[in-house]
């Protein structure tokens, strides 16, 4: 019984996990195709493009499909990995179930902080636009788009989960009577 719930506990964290980082990837990077579409004729393949530069750099510019193909996963896997850091810090630090608009939007600004001054700066892509219009549009994005839906993603699934698991440890809770 013990490994069952264990198990089953896992699965909804993996599963929690790769729902939150789905939302936010596809938020993120449907916002980014807008904006540029809006602003620039700039086509939905070249700002996938942009993503795997940070692998290729100015190689996946040339590339077609199959390196917007590799930005897109690119985008989720990023995503993925920033759902399953709030997740485990919100397994040591309660607050973040409770409070997941406060802590979300705090974690998009950091988000935003890191991806713009670390992980860009460390890949091989270029530095990106500067347009203070974009940066203030990119670091709402960040907030909005992806720091709160991951958090409220993951607060309402492990609500969700815990409610439960409280019902399956009932006396009678979980076993047909």
């Amino acid at each position: 019984m013990e490994g069952t719930r264990e198990s089953r506990s896992r699965d909804s964290a993996w599963s929690t996990v790769l729902a939150a980082g789905g939302v936010a990837g596809t938020l993120d990077i449907v916002f980014a195709c807008v904006y540029w579409a809006i602003g620039a004729d700039v086509p939905p393949t070249r700002i996938l493009q942009s993503v795997a530069a940070g692998l290729l750099g100015q190689a996946s510019f040339e590339g077609g499909l199959p390196t917007a193909a590799l930005g897109l996963g690119l985008q989720y896997f990023i995503a993925t990995t920033m759902a399953a850091a709030y997740w485990l810090a919100a397994t040591r630090w309660e607050t973040l179930w409770r409070r997941p608009l406060t802590w979300g939007a705090a974690y998009g600004l950091l988000l935003y902080v890191v991806m713009n001054h670390v992980v860009v700066p460390l890949s091989a892509a270029n530095r990106g636009a500067r347009a203070p219009l974009w940066v203030v549009a990119s670091v709402v994005a960040h907030v909005v788009l992806v720091g709160v839906p991951i958090a409220v993603v993951c607060s309402r699934r492990h609500v969700r989960h815990a409610a439960a698991t409280r019902h399956r440890d009932q006396p009678g809770g979980g076993a047909a009577e």
